[in-house]
């Protein structure tokens, strides 16, 4: 199994014989790069002596044409393989991040900021392909041929491939790791301007109107331009700094020629080498740096792929648990929900829920009021089990809601305030609450929520297209084929998630009246923030910053409560149609 711990070196390690072969092609690409400017710079000197006969150089003929003819082929291989390598890589990422989002789907705002989300599903998967194609491929072959670049030299002098090392390993390791310290520094203080940009250009947007309310507009662009040149400023230094970087490096690869020309000079005057050799040996330093040279940019690059993973890394795991056996059996014969001394915060935040406790009997009708931000939409979420509570305990049945996994749906339905209806035919959009269900249970169910003469009249009946997001019908009908649909899914429990919100009240009591006549008999939770319809529910929870202010009856509140009495004179419509 993968380990779950990071997403590289578990990556690695279950790829790496393709890793393995990547590499190896890699370095058999340089190699062949390097042979071919070492068979050309010999070819070259050789047919510049004048033989007498072709057959003399044809050797290296033959050569030059197999070592150019291997590095093409060596490098689209290794393109092949290596993106194979990286496409699955990048599969098994997806799968991983989005299984771990999923939890989070209906909260994922407050867990995440906007560019995080843009940035987790648009941009860090895709890459962290970077570091192997760019970092860790290049790197382990370049690194190999260095180490077989000094061995091969060794044999025709120690103490030179030596040397040769440690001017070699300027490219290869200082000038790197000094790419990796310096961009670094540079990647957090860019980073650092970028923030306070975004958030003084959003104040500013935000606010524009009292900007230009005060007279203050041109202090604003002042400011924002000065802001502006600072970030400038240090790109401007990041991009003089690469400049002067790889200026050295080739500065360093003009040593390393004039060194091997002043050595191979010296050792075909000493008869060690033939004259032939010396372009030979120059020549095959280019491809060698043309490896090297990169390695620097590519470290520098690391700190870049650093907020990827750790964005990545600040996402929770999931794990799956073992489903409740026989759910549906146990909720069926007590569909109570209970919480008890239930607390919830977001990480960094001030408590949404303060030790509450409440019970939902069952086959009851309760209502869940209260203002916006109270913590109503929190409670919906603790009762479906994508939040567990801070502290406390949400149970269903006596079972914890976070325990009952994706087996939630088939507890637990949810009216929305808006319903989402797909562009096909109503048949299919109410089927969506059991693709099992006949033509027949649909109409059953239909007609249940008063809407099936108005369908039948249609030209196309139950086969007309509900159109992208149900525009074809009113927000009161697209209610009820949601409902409909949440009939065929038959939970034991209903949560209704304010949906009545933009309905006008005459249309909204109606609603109401459906919903709550074709439910009897079931749990239901109806979340609202105003109070048309309060008297039709059994028990009324009024939720007030995070606590419960008021628990009863309609009446019993009514009587006794001042708060609640003059709310409810407020929100009742003046004419009411029973």
């Amino acid at each position: 199994m993968l380990n779950k711990n990071g997403w590289i070196l578990p990556y690695i390690k279950e790829n790496r014989r393709l890793f393995i072969v990547v590499i190896f092609l890699s370095a058999l690409t340089i190699f062949a790069a390097a042979s071919l400017m070492y068979t050309s710079g010999y070819l070259i000197s050789k047919a510049a002596t004048r033989p007498e006969n072709i057959l003399m150089i044809y050797v290296p003929i033959v050569a030059v044409r197999t070592f150019g003819i291997l590095r093409s082929a060596s490098k689209y291989v290794e393109r092949l393989v290596g993106h194979h390598t990286i496409l699955k890589i990048l599969s098994r990422m997806r799968t991983r991040l989005f299984s771990n989002l999923e939890p989070y789907a209906l909260n994922i705002n407050s867990m995440f900021k906007t560019g995080d989300i843009l940035g987790l599903l648009a941009n860090d998967i895709e890459h962290l392909q970077d570091i192997y194609l760019k970092t860790i491929f290049p790197g382990i072959a370049a690194l190999f041929i260095y180490f077989i670049s000094v061995i091969a030299l060794g044999f025709f002098s120690v103490p030179f491939a030596l040397l040769t090392a440690i001017v070699s390993f300027v490219l290869i390791g200082v000038l790197p790791l000094f790419s990796l310290l310096v961009e670094k520094a540079r990647t957090h203080q860019i980073k650092k301007e970028k923030s306070h940009l975004y958030e003084n250009l959003t104040d500013a947007v935000i606010g524009i109107s009292d900007w230009l309310f005060s007279g203050r507009q041109t202090s604003f662009i002042k400011e924002y331009s000065k802001m502006d040149d600072s970030l400038r400023n240090i790109q401007g230094k990041e991009k003089r700094f690469r400049r002067w970087r790889d200026l050295a490096a080739q500065f360093v690869v003009a040593i390393l020629v004039l060194m091997l020309l002043y050595w191979a000079g010296n050792e075909s005057l000493a008869g060690e080498i033939p004259k032939t050799f010396i372009a030979a040996f120059v020549l095959v330093i280019f491809p060698l740096t043309e490896a090297f040279i990169p390695l620097s940019n590519s470290l520098g690059s690391v700190p870049l792929y650093s907020d990827s993973i750790n964005r990545l890394d600040g996402i929770k795991e999931v794990k799956r648990v073992e489903q409740i056996p026989v759910l549906e059996g146990n909720i069926d014969d007590d569909r109570q929900i209970e919480f008890k001394n239930v607390s919830f915060h977001y990480p960094e935040s001030e408590n949404i829920l303060n030790n509450i406790s409440f019970t939902i009997e069952p086959n009851k009708k309760t209502a869940l009021l209260g203002p916006s931000g109270s913590g109503k939409s929190t409670i919906l979420k603790l009762i479906e089990g994508v939040e567990p509570p801070t502290q406390g305990s949400v149970k269903l049945n006596g079972i914890e809601s976070e325990s009952f996994g994706d087996h939630i749906s088939k507890v637990v339905s949810v009216l929305n305030q808006k319903p989402y209806l797909f562009d096909t035919s109503v048949l299919n959009n109410i089927r969506l609450g059991n693709p099992t269900a006949s033509d027949e249970d649909v109409i059953r169910v239909t007609k249940m929520v008063e809407l099936h003469e108005y369908i039948a009249s249609l030209p196309e009946g139950y086969h007309t297209s509900m159109q992208e997001t149900g525009v074809r019908f009113s927000g009161g009908e697209r209610q009820r084929i949601a409902l409909a649909r949440i009939l065929l899914q038959n939970t034991p429990i209903v949560i209704l998630d304010e949906p009545t919100v933009g309905l006008d009240s005459i249309t909204e009591r109606k609603l109401l009246q459906t919903i709550f006549k074709v439910l009897e008999g079931k749990t239901v939770l109806w979340i609202t923030h105003h109070l048309i319809g309060a008297e039709m529910a059994d028990q009324i929870l009024f939720l007030d910053k995070g606590t419960i202010a008021m628990n009863g009856s309609h009446d019993d509140l009514y009587r006794h409560e001042t708060r609640y009495r003059n709310l409810f004179e407020l929100d009742r419509p003046f004419t009411v149609i029973e």
